[in-house]
């Protein structure tokens, strides 16, 4: 018997959902033809609230399917259509946690780059100049703790590019751990990579009213310790 989904809700109104996406799931459709995350969600509410008819769930925006953390859908045309005028604006604060190899020079720095995806191979590369077709890509981040091999960095998003935190990470010498598409050896257990969603926070759509997301890491032993660490 196929087993229910059961999403990890962790904010819902009449207007908006957070759930606290696993790794390996995916958002939105693509050429896998794997079931997204969107059309999971709609069957769960439809059951949940025995909506007749067809639900309206809008994606707002994405994490890659390796990446895990706080997604947030739309449950109403206007907030769609405002969620993503927020976004596009620069009015919603993204907070990441990347699990890193060894540690950073800095504690705490700025990285801006130029960027450029390359479409056939889903990767981005960085360039020390602006090249045609890139973009420049700024993050912040500050380390949390360090641990025998790895370390634990906060990561704020000043601008959202294809793979961005794993890609400028990469290329400052602290690959994110399982990372294997940017140069980490080794896989994790999970099939994931250490970097994981956090905290997004933004006002809200409707109401104005300042929202805070946040959702807990897990599924791997590498987040049980830092949320140990944590308590």
């Amino acid at each position: 018997m196929e087993q229910m989904y059961s999403p990890e809700v962790i904010y819902e109104d009449n207007h908006i959902i957070a759930v606290n996406k696993r790794v390996s799931e995916l958002v939105q459709g693509d050429m896998t033809g794997d079931i997204p995350m969107a059309e999971n969600l709609k069957q769960w509410l439809k059951i949940k609230y025995n909506k007749p008819g067809n639900v309206f769930l809008g994606v707002i925006h994405r994490l890659d399917r390796p990446v895990s953390g706080a997604v947030v859908f739309a449950k109403t045309g206007k907030a769609l259509s405002r969620m993503n005028d927020l976004f596009k604006t620069g009015r919603v604060r993204k907070i990441y946690w990347a699990l890193v190899a060894g540690k950073p020079e800095k504690d705490e720095d700025r990285l801006i780059n130029h960027m450029k995806k390359n479409q056939a191979q889903n990767k981005s590369y960085i360039y020390n100049k602006p090249v045609k077709g890139s973009k420049e890509a700024i993050l912040d981040y500050r380390t949390l703790y360090i641990f025998d091999n790895y370390s634990l960095l906060e990561i704020e998003l000043q601008t959202g590019r294809h793979h961005q935190i794993r890609c400028q990470l990469a290329h400052t010498g602290i690959p994110i751990l399982g990372d294997l598409k940017y140069g980490f050896p080794r896989s994790m257990e999970n099939g994931g990579i250490g970097l994981h969603a956090r905290e997004i926070s933004f006002d809200h759509p409707v109401s104005g009213i300042p929202v805070i997301i946040k959702a807990d890491p897990g599924g791997h032993t590498l987040w049980d310790t830092v949320m140990d660490f944590r308590s």
